[in-house]
């Protein structure tokens, strides 16, 4: 039944299309937006377009960025030569937050799953390749623990091991099945300060 008109249940439905947004929460935030000043509207509607429009990958690293590098990648003071792997940029945020690497990063953007039919080349593995062609003393695998994302870290292990480049994985203390994303600092921390050579 219609009980608010067809724009109103237009801006419901596009907002409950979002993950995440069911459809309470997304007649929640419609009656907020439609509450909003004008010019607040204005200004989340623009920030919207120019996201879509001007955020991209970065050139290194492949995270989500407006520029051609990212700030992690462009910031001299990193340790160029330690690559941390990471799914997600989500993951490169939360180990971010945790305010103690040091080193850049490297997002996959995935992982291997065979069930979903994403393999090797559906994931930015050739980019980490090239990548260490250049001056990289580690790379640190933080993948989740997941069974996707363990196979994900067994081939990249496979794939490094041959260059020489000293190869890690994050160590225990992320729980199994878990998504970096939404463990907490200290847990993190633990599982950089604790990984071991594979």
């Amino acid at each position: 039944m219609d009980y608010y008109g067809s724009q109103i249940n237009n801006l419901i439905a596009q907002l409950g299309s979002l993950p995440g947004i069911g459809q309470k929460s997304a007649q929640r935030l419609a009656f907020h937006i439609i509450n909003m000043p004008q010019e607040k509207v204005e200004q989340l509607a623009a920030s919207l377009t120019d996201a879509r429009q001007h955020v991209r990958y970065c050139r290194d690293c492949g995270t989500l960025t407006d520029q051609e590098l990212c700030p992690i990648c462009a910031d001299m003071k990193r340790d160029h030569h330690t690559i941390m792997v990471v799914e997600t940029s989500r993951d490169l945020a939360a180990y971010e937050r945790t305010g103690r690497y040091e080193g850049v990063y490297h997002v996959l953007q995935g992982v291997i799953n065979p069930q979903l039919g994403i393999g090797p080349a559906d994931i930015r593995l050739k980019e980490l390749m090239h990548r260490l062609q250049g001056d990289v003393d580690e790379v640190i695998i933080a993948t989740g623990s997941s069974l996707e994302g363990e196979t994900t870290a067994m081939y990249i292990s496979k794939l490094v091991k041959p260059t020489g480049i000293k190869v890690t994985r994050i160590a225990s203390g992320v729980p199994v099945g878990g998504d970096l994303e939404y463990i907490d600092e200290v847990t993190l921390l633990r599982a950089l300060d604790g990984r071991v050579e594979l």
